[in-house]
């Protein structure tokens, strides 16, 4: 989906080009291209991204619905400009390094800006948030069985159906690392669509699964998160990548500079739940953000 420019930018442009065709950075140049995964805050993220560059004179093309490797090979490769990845899944699904006996964000976050320097990728900022992963189960069912930790589903776990997204059941930070770190497996793990799970657990056809915690569908489905109480779990700070073509615009830096430290996570799942819960398009959440915080005009 391509942006085109405005009316009175196509004239500026057009007036330029009889003087002598000069050449507006981001305008009469190159489309750039922003990334997205597969779930809401995703598409979200990826559009304020869109409208930063926009109102900054720039036009941009979405490519959402992308996977980890997808993204990284893209971005790579530069036929993806810029999008939001998380420290963790940086961490041990892209660099490929070994998990922590104890995880330290910070070590985690100096580890993965350092490793994606070698892939000639930048990491223009952290937005604030951190979406990492969690197990819930059923209010009722953790009342009843007095289950607050993940330790605590020990006794259960062999008889238990797990719904994981597309990915954490064989990733090395995901279900391995949980049967690790606690040392009990689950009866079964079914992959599917984050947007699905909760459908599924409601009707009985999982006992447990894996949202991120910034999903405000915890709530509204009456599930319990479950304390990470060993750790298991490594951080996944929201951390927004840029190829060599947009580190080195200043111009596009400095778009989108405003992101940084910019979103937490009761702001993020306020949006995430105008998306899920609200049925709002993922755009106009995000202008409505950009205008209301004056980081766009309206």
């Amino acid at each position: 989906m391509k942006r085109p420019m405005t009316a009175g930018a196509v004239l500026i442009v057009a007036a330029l080009c009889i003087a002598g065709c000069t050449e507006i950075p981001g305008m009469g140049g190159e489309t750039v291209v922003v990334g997205a995964k597969t779930f809401n805050e995703q598409y979200i993220l990826a559009e304020m991204v869109a409208l930063l560059l926009e109102d900054a004179g720039y036009t941009t093309e979405m490519k959402a619905n992308l996977n980890d490797l997808s993204l990284f090979e893209g971005i790579k490769k530069d036929q993806v400009d810029v999008y939001v990845e998380y420290t963790g899944t940086a961490y041990s699904q892209l660099l490929k390094l070994p998990p922590m006996e104890t995880w330290e964000p910070e070590v985690v976050y100096a580890d993965v800006v350092k490793g994606l320097e070698a892939e000639n990728i930048t990491v223009l900022s952290r937005l604030g948030f951190r979406d990492d992963y969690t197990i819930a189960v059923p209010e009722a069912w953790a009342e009843e069985q007095g289950v607050t930790t993940v330790s605590d589903l020990a006794p259960h776990a062999g008889e238990m159906v797990l719904v994981t997204d597309y990915v954490f059941a064989e990733r090395e930070d995901g279900l391995p690392q949980v049967a690790k770190v606690y040392n009990f497996t689950f009866k079964e793990a079914k992959p599917m669509s984050p947007t699905l799970m909760y459908d599924v657990i409601k009707s009985g056809e999982a006992d447990a699964i894996t949202p991120y915690t910034t999903d405000t569908r915890v709530d509204l489905y009456d599930l319990r998160v479950l304390e990470d109480d060993l750790a298991a779990f490594p951080p996944y700070h929201a951390v927004l990548l840029a190829n060599e073509k947009i580190a080195g615009d200043e111009k596009a830096v400095e778009a989108l500079s405003v992101l940084s430290d910019q979103i937490d996570a009761d702001t993020m799942r306020r949006l995430n739940h105008e998306f899920d819960v609200e049925k709002r398009e993922a755009r106009a959440i995000a202008r409505d953000y950009l205008v209301a915080e004056g980081l766009i005009q309206g």
